[in-house]
């Protein structure tokens, strides 16, 4: 199960973004594109690009935020988060985090970091939950 999967499951009756956040792992910072770091990460999904630069300006970030919507092809509308990283802050997001809000506007699902924390499978359950509890 991808999160492709679930939003052609589901897209219908539930609104998908992606919100690109602070680069997890750029060149200028916390780097996983050499060695045995890089080979590991490699195998888990989504995959952390390894040769981006940490944007400075919100222009570079959205560029970076398109590229990463094109490799992922995921085909869910991608959102950028400002530079101040307010979502980032707000849902502890970094690296990448899976969350499922309710209509009331509350957490229904807070999925572990990523990547090891990314569990569409587990998503998936969430949403089966809050569809039956909702009857949407």
């Amino acid at each position: 199960m991808s999160l492709r999967d679930l939003y052609a499951q589901y897209g219908d009756r539930i609104q998908f973004l992606v919100i690109y956040i602070r680069e997890a792992h750029p060149v200028d910072g916390w780097w996983l594109g050499g060695g045995i770091q890089g080979k590991i990460m490699s195998r888990y999904e989504p995959r952390a690009a390894t040769d981006v630069y940490d944007p400075k300006t919100l222009d570079e970030r959205r560029g970076v935020a398109q590229r990463c919507e094109t490799a992922l092809e995921y085909g869910i509308p991608t959102l950028v988060d400002t530079m101040d990283d307010s979502v980032n802050r707000a849902y502890a997001a970094l690296p990448t985090r899976l969350y499922l809000i309710g209509v009331d506007g509350r957490v229904a699902y807070a999925a572990g970091k990523g990547p090891f924390g990314f569990k569409p499978n587990e998503l998936k359950m969430a949403i089966e939950k809050m569809l039956d509890e909702e009857k949407i």
